[in-house]
């Protein structure tokens, strides 16, 4: 049963077209998303420039001495947080359209983006030159996940304590 169901609807566009940029984001060969060559060509950079960074990813050394390699990590990987933030928070909304119980569209929400996360994960090992981590499912995109329920949840308080005129955040609030 719907609660809104045009609202559904503009949630599920929303979340298919995310669904899709995801995707296809992740089905380009690395060599046409390298953007080491644009920040090369318009930023001079040296290892001075960002604070010393050092540590080792995927049996790849991320360190502040190629300072190239370490912005394009972080944009990447911020991206990575951003895009499974956008799909959670809309999968979340698109469930609190329904008549499912609040509790049950915030698990909803993180189980199908976490899901939809480990299948890119996955999708990422059949293109040439992309290799799939499930640390990123279970770091980047997770964060990503958590960050929008906790965003979710904070929106409902302040709008349960704002517009319903109870400005006693009730003990029992159902989540």
């Amino acid at each position: 049963m719907l609660r809104n169901r045009r609202a559904f609807w503009v949630w599920v566009v929303l979340i298919v077209a995310m669904v899709v940029l995801i995707f296809r984001g992740s089905a380009m060969p690395y060599s046409e998303q390298n953007l080491q060559p644009f920040l090369k060509e318009h930023f001079i950079w040296t290892p001075e420039t960002f604070p010393h960074v050092d540590f080792n990813y995927d049996g790849e050394r991320i360190t502040s001495d190629k300072p190239y390699a370490l912005f394009e990590f972080v944009v990447r990987k911020a991206s990575h947080v951003t895009e499974y933030f956008l799909l959670t928070f809309m999968l979340i909304n698109l469930f609190l359209t329904t008549a499912l119980p609040r509790v049950l569209a915030y698990f909803s929400g993180l189980a199908l983006a976490l899901s939809y996360s480990l299948f890119d994960e996955w999708h990422q090992t059949f293109v040439p030159g992309r290799t799939g981590h499930l640390i990123d499912s279970f770091s980047f995109d997770l964060s990503g996940m958590i960050a929008a329920i906790i965003v979710i949840f904070l929106l409902n308080i302040y709008y349960h304590w704002m517009y319903t005129g109870n400005q006693k955040v009730k003990a029992n609030y159902h989540v």
